[in-house]
């Protein structure tokens, strides 16, 4: 007898997957799974006659049980308070998680509700003042709440990160440089931060227009919680906003739309004055982190675009974001990095 080579991460049929979701979930005969998308995690969209789903695998030892507990946990307590979130749904015995054999071992699954609306990264000043208030009144909900999951600081943001990068590219490039400079530079901002006057709670941390839906150009439900943990409750805000400089690329738009998503925001909640001073600085910690994300998650997800030009894509949306912001890393780099 022949024995089945090891895996590391199978693609589950989306016909038997639609099967095992309509008997776990007691959904109709009319029941149809296809395959949304194939990365960090797998989606599935699930139809039952007109009401639609979305089935998420988690890639084997991607999270643990406990880790999707709690960004379980966090989700229902946001349904709870009716916060604009997509939210789980529990199967017929009352379970939320599914326990998959697949080929390279358990993996878990986890049935959402479909958030209303369409992805887009081209909207109006007014749904960005609305992506504000909803940011708010989520961050309302998990301000001092703890998650039994990361906490984000400078080790595990920047630290850790530079050096998986600067494995992955093996040659000490002036992008990996560059990395290595901020990420000194950063770590010293975020060690010289006024704590007491910081708001921390549980954060999303990938708060952009691929993780939310505009319904109508009114009602804004996020989604995609996977990375959620415990930080500061600016990295979201700055995380956003970063995205909104990178896909409006004329920057009197994005100014405008920045500003509407931070008026939104306060019509909520307050931004104190140390949370705004490290706007800036807090977006590019996140990024760095994601960079090494990629990296760590090649073999699972093989991205063809993750060479040498990506990095640079990637090191060049910061340069743009501090040359904007008018932040002076080290000016040494900064005639190195100019010429």
């Amino acid at each position: 007898m022949t024995e089945r080579f090891p895996t590391i991460n199978s693609t589950l049929s989306p016909n038997e997957l639609g099967k095992f979701i309509q008997q776990k979930y007691a959904l109709t005969d009319k029941t149809q799974c296809s395959i949304f998308r194939l990365a960090m995690n797998h989606l599935y969209i699930v139809h039952d006659d007109e009401n639609k789903y979305v089935f998420r695998v988690y890639t084997h030892n991607w999270r643990t049980k406990l880790e999707i507990e709690e960004e379980l946990r966090l989700l229902i307590l946001l349904k709870d308070e009716d916060r604009q979130v997509a939210f789980p749904i529990a199967d017929k015995s009352g379970q939320f998680i599914q326990e998959i054999e697949a080929p390279e071992g358990t993996r878990f699954g986890v049935l959402f509700s479909y958030a209303k609306g369409i992805k887009t990264a081209i909207f109006s000043g007014q749904t960005s003042f609305l992506i504000g208030q909803a940011l708010a009144k989520v961050h309302q909900s998990t301000e001092n709440l703890e998650l039994m999951r990361i906490s984000y600081n400078a080790h595990n943001l920047l630290d850790n990160p530079v050096a998986r990068t600067k494995e992955f590219y093996s040659k000490n490039t002036n992008e990996i440089e560059f990395l290595e400079t901020l990420s000194a530079f950063l770590t010293l901002k975020m060690e010289n931060i006024d704590k007491q006057k910081m708001r921390y709670g549980t954060v999303h941390l990938d708060v952009w227009f691929d993780n939310l839906h505009i319904d109508n150009e009114k009602e804004i439900t996020f989604f995609d919680f996977d990375f959620c943990g415990n930080g500061y409750l600016c990295f979201d805000i700055s995380y956003f906003l970063f995205q909104l400089f990178t896909t409006n690329l004329n920057e009197e738009e994005y100014q405008a739309k920045a500003d509407s998503f931070i008026k939104g925001y306060e019509t909520v909640t307050e931004i104190s004055n140390e949370e705004k001073k490290f706007l800036p600085y807090a977006c590019l910690a996140i990024m760095t982190y994601y960079i090494s994300v990629q990296c760590d998650r090649f073999d699972y997800w093989t991205n063809i675009f993750l060479n040498e030009d990506h990095l640079k894509r990637m090191v060049r949306n910061l340069k743009r974001w501090t040359d904007y912001n008018k932040i002076e890393i080290n000016s040494k780099q900064k005639e190195r990095n100019n010429s």
